[in-house]
């Protein structure tokens, strides 16, 4: 017998499973292994979905599961889809009827199913999809949309909205994931176009894909030029290559192309960007403004209320095509620590690198350990510890006795240890504090003061000004120029995980006419490798370079050495810049699991 969800299509035989292997057959009937389990259940802002279209700002129930029909290299979800133990007790036994009354008890306009794919629970998102329409409750979900014709038909009455993950238009990109061909997904985007269901598009793109996505626009276009498009520019997280990691300037460039075809796109992962904004597409006046939330997140900002409730521009009378009811769901939810969407996914790898730097080497072992902090529900914990080199020390310990490697954390802790301390020597001779400012992307987002980057500041001798400033985001938030130039930093430092080059800073700086002290004096600074300045234990690494840096008279640390030492001791590997990307918690873009 062949699975009917997804068009991989697998036999099921007796006692055998397909590529995903969540499901399994019985007497002639297909059944999930591990009904009604659910990773994540919260409440999250609908653009953190990321959906930016319909419901603007209302809140929704997130639901997660473990597993998915793909097999993507890099996925920003491995922690979920791959690495993640479905069997596990993180997952709690929820049915249909409880999500549905978390929903209305916590006053979500609906349930939207993200962060791994709905094929991977198909009949349980269909259980909960169906009852919550019973109450009213709006449906959606991200998906790869692989669904058969079956499988789409069956849950179709009960979908209001979708966002559906391109991995690009060619069917060698497919197979690429597993799959078989792209042809399926744009058949299931015209259905769910044709049906009513709001759909918008996300589509990757790398250094090697351009005329692809320009190629996706087209393809979208024949459907409707209404449909929204988001462009993903890619990180390179775990196996992925480094080099197809495109700038934000290079994913900006495409936008003139695209708008030529379709009337609403936008542009992720690029903290800074106007492109998260919606704009009309006749008069171009500024409707919605949105601000970079994360991987793969938006967070509104400010919203033309009248035009998006009338779904029609008030200045130039355009029609528009987003989806609201009423204006009073135009308000803004904000998620808690490490809920919501992605950022979920970066704290179990921010766990996992810690447990990989201490010489986990097992799947099993980083289970367990998620476990102990899920299951007591110390995330939010974690996210102030995270935070500070101090508190970050006591997390490496308590990791390593979860994981029965204290002998190997203490290795890690006398390390950190010795080289903070030398800092801490080395200030005594310091007399001036440089003021510094922490960007991320671009030069107007502003990192959080609370965050490690500028506590890295801080403990190398710096005057962070990002302190100066409260800012509402996550990881932080775009300031006015008008406020930038107040600032005037001495030091600018770029974030080492959603990055830009120096060159590509400096123009930003001369376009918006920034010239604020570390522009005049060069003083703009990138990390020497990713990773050396937050999610990982390598942030030793980038707090020596700061150090080099805010006081080169007092420091000058061996950043090369140091680097070398560092993968050879608690990696076991060399330090090849090559090699490395976004990850957090793989040292190498070649690391493998021992299991």
């Amino acid at each position: 017998m062949r699975c009917t969800v997804c068009e991989n299509s697998c036999e099921l035989l007796e006692g055998k499973k397909g590529k995903c292997g969540l499901y399994y057959e019985t007497d002639g009937e297909i059944l999930e292994k591990f009904p009604e389990q659910y990773l994540m259940i919260c409440p999250i802002s609908i653009e953190t979905m990321p959906t930016l279209h319909f419901q603007p700002g209302a809140k929704f129930l997130q639901i997660s599961t473990a597993g998915c029909n793909f097999d993507c290299p890099g996925c920003i979800s491995t922690v979920i889809v791959k690495e993640m133990d479905a069997r596990s007790n993180i997952l709690n036994k929820c049915s249909a009827e409880q999500i549905i009354a978390k929903a209305l008890a916590e006053n979500c306009k609906g349930i939207a199913f993200l962060m791994n794919d709905p094929l991977a629970s198909f009949f349980s998102f269909t259980k909960v999809a169906k009852l919550a329409k019973k109450h009213g409750l709006l449906v959606g979900c991200s998906t790869n949309a692989y669904f058969t014709n079956k499988s789409l038909n069956s849950i179709l009455p009960y979908l209001d909205f979708v966002n559906i993950g391109l991995k690009g238009c060619k069917d060698d990109v497919y197979r690429f994931c597993g799959a078989n061909s792209a042809k399926p997904v744009f058949r299931n985007i015209r259905t769910l176009f044709e049906n009513g269901v709001h759909v918008e598009v996300s589509c990757i793109h790398n250094s090697k894909n351009k005329d692809e996505v320009l190629e996706v626009a087209n393809i979208l276009s024949d459907i409707s030029p209404t449909i929204p498009l988001q462009i993903m520019r890619y990180i390179p997280l775990e196996g992925a290559d480094p080099k197809l990691e495109v700038s934000i300037r290079e994913s900006e460039s495409l936008f003139p192309s695209l708008k030529e075809k379709l009337s609403y796109v936008y542009l992720f992962n690029s903290p800074g960007t106007d492109l998260l904004n919606t704009y009309c597409p006749k008069c171009g006046k500024l409707l919605v403004r949105r601000d970079f939330y994360g991987p793969m997140g938006a967070k509104l900002k400010d919203i033309d209320k009248d035009s998006i409730v009338n779904n029609t521009c008030m200045f130039c009378g355009k029609k528009l095509n987003f989806k609201n009811k009423k204006a009073g769901s135009l308000t803004n939810f904000w998620e808690g620590d490490f809920e919501g969407g992605y950022p979920f996914t970066r704290a179990l790898d921010m766990i996992e690198a810690i447990l990989i730097t201490i010489g986990v080497k097992d799947k099993q072992t980083v289970v367990k350990v998620w476990e102990d902090i899920l299951k007591n529900h110390k995330l939010s914990q974690l996210h102030h510890d995270i935070q500070k080199p101090k508190t970050y020390i006591e997390i490496v310990r308590g990791f390593g006795e979860l994981a029965n490697a204290s002998a190997k954390a203490e290795e890690l802790i006398n390390y950190i240890e010795e080289r903070l301390n030398c800092i801490k020597k080395g200030l005594e001779k310091v007399q001036h504090s440089p003021r510094v400012y922490y960007a991320m992307g671009k030069p107007l987002f502003c990192m959080k003061a609370g965050r490690m980057e500028n506590q890295l500041v801080l403990t190398a001798g710096g005057n962070s000004v990002n302190g100066e400033l409260e800012i509402e985001g996550r990881p932080g938030g775009k300031i006015s120029v008008e406020v930038f130039k107040k600032l005037n930093p001495e030091i600018i430092f770029i974030s080492s995980f959603i990055s830009s080059t120096v060159k590509d800073f400096k123009w930003e700086c001369e376009k918006e006419n920034l010239n604020v002290d570390a522009v005049k004096n060069n003083k703009i600074y990138e990390h020497l490798a990713p990773g050396w300045d937050f999610g990982s234990p390598r942030w030793i690494l980038g707090l020596m370079y700061i150090a080099n840096i805010l006081h080169p008279n007092v420091f000058n640390f061996d950043l090369n050495k140091e680097a070398d030492m560092f993968y050879q001791k608690f990696y076991e590997q060399d330090f090849n810049l090559k090699e490395v990307n976004r990850s957090f918690s793989k040292p190498s873009c070649n690391w493998q699991w021992c299991d």
